[in-house]
């Protein structure tokens, strides 16, 4: 698939204790600080799941290894591509994630792994305008890829955390 050469821009973790899994990924990568975003909601108004609309919250925690973005998710409530992932599999890595330079990008890249035969399990629009979608069946090992389009304003809070890393 084209979107694999990419260099992966996050490696993404869901777990049921970010407490746990920070400790452990500091351990391991370096990680400095993390930055927590509690009760980070998905709404059924910019977010589907399966094909259908979404409404789930999550805890996240970003930090970085380098110039690597670590996510860890933890849901807290609503059924979602990170609960279903938990239940199946318990905590673990969950995706890694390739940007899309514009909007343009990002829906050219859905259209070539749809076509490809990897489906859209989850994909949505956050606050701020990042758009996201979960695509499976592209790698083995790898439950998840994620595209995202990051726009300017999610841009700079990303690099606010990698400076905390410094």
């Amino acid at each position: 698939m084209a979107m694999l050469d990419q260099t992966p821009v996050q490696i993404a973790w869901v777990t049921a204790d970010l407490d746990a899994t920070e400790r452990t990924l500091t351990t391991l990568l370096g990680a400095r600080r993390w930055v927590r975003m509690p009760s980070v909601h998905f709404g059924p108004e910019t977010c589907s799941f399966r094909g259908e609309p979404a409404d789930f919250v999550a805890d996240i925690s970003l930090s970085y290894a380098g110039d690597t973005q670590l996510e860890l998710i933890a849901p807290v409530r609503g059924e979602s591509v990170y609960t279903e992932f938990l239940d199946r599999h318990g905590s673990g890595l969950h995706h890694i994630c390739v940007e899309a330079a514009d909007e343009p990008a990002f829906d050219a890249k859905l259209r070539d792994a749809e076509a490809e035969g990897a489906p859209v399990v989850c994909q949505g629009v956050m606050p701020g305008g990042m758009r996201f979608a979960y695509l499976s069946a592209v790698a083995d090992g790898v439950p998840y890829l994620e595209i995202a389009y990051i726009p300017p304003e999610i841009r700079a809070f990303f690099e606010y955390v990698k400076q905390e890393q410094q």
